[in-house]
């Protein structure tokens, strides 16, 4: 299969537009696929743009998103077996709104977002690294001025990311060096990637989130330390 050009590539990172199930078949496997795919909430829109504080009260959510319909569906348990044949370990988010559709695994990671009020205490992420359950805790507008810096409605800090991609390193020697992310959104895994000296794909149906996430891989400042780190 002839891929198409790429929308974004510079120093080991690569983002295609496009609809994953079509260009997943024209690319190599690669170490790690590290991904959040739509979990057919219908949270594309930022339905939670309300929540309730801890006193009761209900409070503005940081930012409201335009509805684009990408989250009014789960991926099919046949995109799911073609999406974890490309990694040789897989991190997929959301974990426990596809469990009927992925293979049993009693390597999870947890992460605690220590937010309160009327969001999830945390996210599940499936894993096949075989692990025992590991949980790792940061806030989850961390670096996002309290969410308003925020550019996608179920953005991630980079941190939590870095984390999982450092979770799979145990698994590889020196580490996981290329990652890829078929349902990137604005492009944090990439941006974690970068950041860990690591070779990256994003795959992203909705080209507004393929321009933001270009730009932030254009903005990022390489971080020495943590490269060395990921070494």
């Amino acid at each position: 299969m002839t891929l198409p050009a790429p929308y974004y590539e510079h120093a080991g990172i690569t983002i295609y537009h496009g609809d994953c199930r079509e260009i997943l078949p024209g690319l190599e496997p690669v170490d790690l696929v590290l991904t959040d795919p739509p979990y057919g909430i219908g949270e594309d829109g930022g339905q939670k743009n309300r929540w309730r504080t801890g006193d009761g009260r209900r409070k503005d959510g940081p930012l409201k998103y335009q509805k684009m319909d990408w989250d009014r569906a789960r991926p099919s348990s046949d995109t799911f077996a073609q999406i974890m044949s490309m990694g040789e370990r897989c991190a997929i988010f959301g974990g426990n709104h596809f469990a009927d559709l992925l293979p049993p695994s009693g390597g999870w990671l947890f992460w605690d977002k220590n937010i309160g009020g009327d969001f999830s205490d945390g996210e599940l992420v499936y894993t096949n690294f075989g692990n025992a359950i590991r949980k790792h805790t940061v806030h989850a507008f961390k670096d996002l001025r309290g969410g308003k810096d925020r550019v996608h409605p179920t953005q991630k800090p980079a941190e939590i990311m870095t984390w999982c991609i450092r979770q799979a390193d145990k698994h590889f020697k020196p580490h996981a060096s290329t990652i890829l992310d078929p349902y990137m959104g604005s492009g944090t895994t990439l941006v974690a990637a970068k950041q860990l000296n690591r070779r990256a794909i994003g795959i992203e149906i909705e080209e507004k989130y393929c321009e933001i996430a270009a730009r932030r891989l254009s903005q990022e400042v390489f971080d020495f330390s943590a490269a060395a780190d990921g070494q």
